[in-house]
């Protein structure tokens, strides 16, 4: 219990200590501060459903208009690259909860995912297995979205069946059949996005075919719409 406690609250103590910036190490500074942001952190124009880069003025990627995925807008703070994927495995994997807050503001600070939390109805993470939740101790992902919207955020609503299979090498098509059935809405719980906004939070998104499938199910189970804002987002199209 007191091990729990001290989880909780040594990262709401530091918050108010002096700190060093994760990525250029000056002191005293932010966890991250506005010099790195503004410089490795950009706003790009990203596909408004899918946030691959797309030339100023074109609002939607080929592979989004050709097959459109079933999210109505996707936003990203930043592209997977240096320094962030070092900052986001230090967060994810090292139990750094510390960088939880300045990464939500990292993401609340990019264009339009202020207005889709204020909009939004209800804010789910996106989920892990029961096996993930028990080797990290705790879901980024919720950690990102209850300092976005303590107020909407809920983590027991969608559910993870199970871990992903091997994607490497299949087309986005065939990654979105390789995922069918690893989400699912808690059934006591499923009325809650009907006839809502809804928006999915996750810390990386690759290929999207995991958020996909994510909306997918949010879909088939009412949801009146559906935005996903993830804090990095790998470049290359799938």
């Amino acid at each position: 219990m007191l091990r729990r406690w001290a989880q909780r609250a040594f990262p709401s103590i530091a918050a108010g200590l002096p700190s060093q910036c994760a990525v250029c190490r000056a002191w005293p500074a932010q966890p991250i501060c506005d010099a790195c942001v503004a410089r490795f952190a950009p706003p790009t124009p990203r596909c408004m459903t899918c946030a691959l880069p797309v030339p100023p003025g074109v609002s939607r990627c080929g592979a989004c208009t050709s097959d459109p995925p079933p999210l109505d807008a996707c936003h990203a703070a930043c592209a997977y690259a240096w320094p962030w994927p070092e900052r986001i495995a230090e967060f994810k994997f090292r139990g750094n909860a510390g960088l939880a807050s300045p990464l939500a503001t990292l993401l609340r600070s990019a264009p339009w995912i202020e207005a889709a939390i204020e909009q939004a109805d209800i804010v789910l993470p996106m989920p892990l297995t029961a096996i993930r939740m028990r080797e990290r101790g705790f879901n980024q992902a919720y950690e990102l979205a209850k300092r976005l919207a303590p107020n909407t955020a809920n983590p027991g609503i969608l559910l993870r069946t199970r871990d992903a299979p091997a994607q490497s090498g299949l087309t986005r098509a065939e990654r979105l059949t390789n995922l069918r059935g690893m989400f699912a809405l808690e059934p006591l719980r499923a009325a809650a996005v009907r006839n809502r906004r809804v928006v999915l939070v996750d810390d990386v998104m690759t290929t999207g075919a995991s958020v996909f499938t994510a909306a997918e199910v949010l879909r088939r189970g009412g949801a009146s719409h559906i935005t996903a804002i993830v804090l990095a987002r790998t470049d290359l199209p799938a």
